[in-house]
């Protein structure tokens, strides 16, 4: 017995007409296929009529209840299927021919699966009693007319089984050339059935039965493998960087529609990442000075005064003196327009939802806030770096390292521009000198307790112990070298190996040594894939090397 009826009201039809006797429930389920021969598409119809039609009664009280054509047909194909099930009719005791799906299989030459294609799509089937079996049966008179109103459909049915050798690698070279160029299954069903006036169906079935024979090389592979978050971040990144879609369907074996699918969800993804945390103002809700939030900076009247650079600072450090301060008015228009900007960017992210995928013109639109809010925030940090410097210097000692004391302040500025609430009225500067001086207050005395412990010997000694490190000329001769050998011994390795040597070792004019991470993302292949291919290759390379009385150290 079915469940799946779109209509809870032939359900219940079915539930009560379940008891009748046998007899009444062949004639009813006969009534059904006469009824469903009537169905007009794009029309209601009323349950009181369908009632009266199957039953020849109406029913006490109307219900005024309607049913569109297309969910009609498909309940009363499943009526007509139940109730000949709950009569328990056997083949038997049928006046006229009753066929099998493989019957009607052989007499259209046609796969079983279209068959049921065909049950979908108006082919009246009974459940009946074969050998006290039940099985899906046809009888002869509505098999004769499904065919009478689908000579089209039987037809492109029958045409299936006519494909030649020649017609068949015709269709599965195409479709690979359609695919190398980033087409999906449904492009390429499409485009082939048109250039081969062939139906989608034989066009889809030719390429799934190749694909079911040929494994190694189908077409549309069903076992690809589960692409794992490093993967789809892989793709993501590599699609940044300028990596086409046909490229990425080829190197991941992956339809244009699912690589588009994963590139919507990591967007998506990083959406939901983006640090959107900001202060709230009330101001906000009034979307009426959204003009005056957005506006420029104000421009500050008058003549910058000059401010004298301290002398012993290095140049970069002392060019931060060139950049002016902000004024009070310029400082509250910036930490407004910046916290309200995220405040406008983290609304749009909540409309987003939970929903598979965000709408792009959306997440174009919060990725383009964010960054404007970026903007702002640089400009607040760039026009208070001096201030860490100024701290810092105040805070120094002869065992502390200077820079280190100012990189430190800096991150501390940092966080006090995304702390700081502008609308109290108080200065960013006095913020920004308690929250930095605070930091360095905890962290100068972790930072002696940590000398202390791992000390090996005497302050003196410590501080004046010789730098036994390499001279900077003596490394670069030395990696000059080493690559000048590896040259000599690279071609014992296939391309693959070449390119993750090279990456690693930095072997192209002009590169740095790349990390495993990095050149996995330029193969499109996982991290640990590469460390894999490394070992092989530097192994290839020892051999080599010692065959050839090379000198040179590898390090995997």
């Amino acid at each position: 017995m079915h469940n799946n009826y779109r209509d809870s009201k032939i359900k219940e039809l079915r539930d009560q007409l379940r008891f009748n006797q046998k007899t009444k429930l062949i004639e009813q389920a006969a009534a059904t296929e006469t009824l469903l021969s009537e169905i007009e598409d794009g029309r209601d119809y009323a349950y009181d009529y369908l009632c009266y039609r199957i039953t020849n009664y109406r029913p006490d009280q109307s219900s005024r209840h309607n049913i569109a054509s297309a969910d009609l047909s498909h309940d009363l194909r499943l009526l007509i299927e139940d109730l000949s099930e709950l009569a328990e009719l056997s083949v038997e005791e049928i006046a006229e021919q009753v066929h099998t799906v493989q019957d009607l299989s052989r007499q259209f030459n046609v796969s079983t699966k279209t068959i049921s294609r065909w049950r979908e799509s108006g082919l009246v089937s009974r459940r009946l009693l074969f050998g006290g079996r039940k099985r899906v049966g046809f009888l002869n008179s509505s098999v004769e007319q499904f065919v009478s109103r689908n000579k089209e459909k039987i037809q492109r049915g029958e045409r299936f089984s006519q494909l030649s050798e020649d017609e068949k690698g015709e269709i599965i070279e195409r479709a690979r050339q359609l695919v190398e160029g980033g087409a999906a299954l449904a492009d390429v069903t499409r485009l082939l059935s048109d250039q081969m006036g062939r139906s989608a169906e034989t066009i889809r079935y030719t390429l799934k039965n190749f694909d079911a024979d040929n494994s190694s090389i189908a077409i549309f592979p069903n076992h690809r493998g589960v692409l794992t978050d490093d993967d789809k971040r892989s793709i993501f990144h590599q699609y940044l960087g300028g990596v086409t879609l046909a490229q990425l369907c080829r190197r991941f074996r992956r339809t244009r529609t699912s690589i588009q699918r994963i590139l919507i969800e990591m967007r998506r993804q990083r959406i939901f990442e983006l640090p959107l945390d900001y202060i709230y103002n009330e101001d906000f809700e009034n979307t009426a000075r959204e003009a005056e939030f957005m506006g420029d900076e104000p421009v500050e009247s008058g003549e910058q005064r000059k401010v004298r650079v301290p002398s012993d600072l290095p140049r970069y450090l002392a060019s931060l003196y060139d950049v002016a301060l902000l004024s009070r008015e310029q400082e509250y228009h910036l930490f407004r327009k910046m916290n309200y900007l995220k405040h406008k960017a983290s609304k749009l992210r909540e409309s987003i939802g939970d929903e598979a995928s965000g709408k792009s013109a959306i997440m174009n639109e919060i990725e383009d806030l964010y960054e404007q809010a970026v903007k702002v925030k640089n400009r607040i940090v760039q026009s208070n770096l001096r201030l860490v410097v100024s701290i810092a210097k105040r805070h120094l000692s002869t065992s502390e390292d200077f820079f280190a004391l100012v990189s430190d302040g800096n991150m501390s500025l940092i966080r006090a521009v995304e702390k700081f609430d502008y609308s109290r009225g108080n200065k960013f500067s006095t913020y920004a000198s308690w929250a930095i001086m605070k930091n360095f207050a905890r962290t100068i005395p972790n930072e002696f307790k940590h000398r202390d412990r791992f000390r090996t010997t005497t302050e003196e000694l410590f501080l004046s112990r010789q730098d036994e490190r390499v001279d900077p000329y003596m490394e670069e001769t030395v990696q000059r070298n080493r690559k000048r050998e590896l040259s000599k011994i690279l071609n014992r390795l296939d391309e693959r190996e070449q390119k993750i040597i090279a990456a690693r070792f930095g072997l192209e004019r002009g590169s740095e040594p790349l990390t495993l991470k990095e050149v996995g993302e330029e193969m499109g292949v996982t991290k640990e894939r590469v460390r894999q291919l490394e070992v092989r290759a530097l192994a290839k390379l020892r051999s080599a090397a010692h065959e050839n009385n090379i000198d040179i150290e590898f390090e995997a």
